[in-house]
């Protein structure tokens, strides 16, 4: 039963050694390292983290709120097309019925950006 024990210690603290910005579950390209992106990324998470997964992994809380690494990664998508939709409040949906003022726009479109990647495959829908 020691020998278990030991062994489960030995396992945890090495799974703690793969590197991801405390707390944030994020690699280590989209992890904020000024603290501007730190706020960039608290912003983006408040704001847009109840609908959508706003990290470079994982599902979103809302189902039908793409996740924001599949928005990055989508074919033909440039910043200027992205922060002219994010700009429009009528591309949004119902649910998503407030408005961004332009240093938003930037912010919500720089960290989206952060998380393109050239191995980046789509979850299944």
């Amino acid at each position: 039963m020691k020998n278990t024990a030991f062994i489960l210690a030995v396992a945890l603290a090495a799974s703690g050694c793969a590197y991801s910005a405390p707390g944030t579950g994020l690699t280590e390209s989209a992890a904020p390292r000024t603290e501007a992106e730190h706020h960039r990324l608290a912003f983006v998470q408040a704001a847009c983290g109840g609908c959508h997964s706003v990290e470079a992994t994982g599902l979103s809380p809302n189902p039908l709120s793409p996740p924001f690494a599949d928005i990055a990664n989508r074919q033909g998508l440039t910043r200027a097309t992205l922060v002219t939709w994010l700009t429009d409040a009528h591309n949004y949906p119902e649910v998503m019925d407030f408005d961004l003022d332009p240093p938003q726009v930037e912010d919500i479109a720089d960290y989206i950006l952060t998380l393109r990647g050239e191995d980046y495959r789509k979850l299944p829908d």
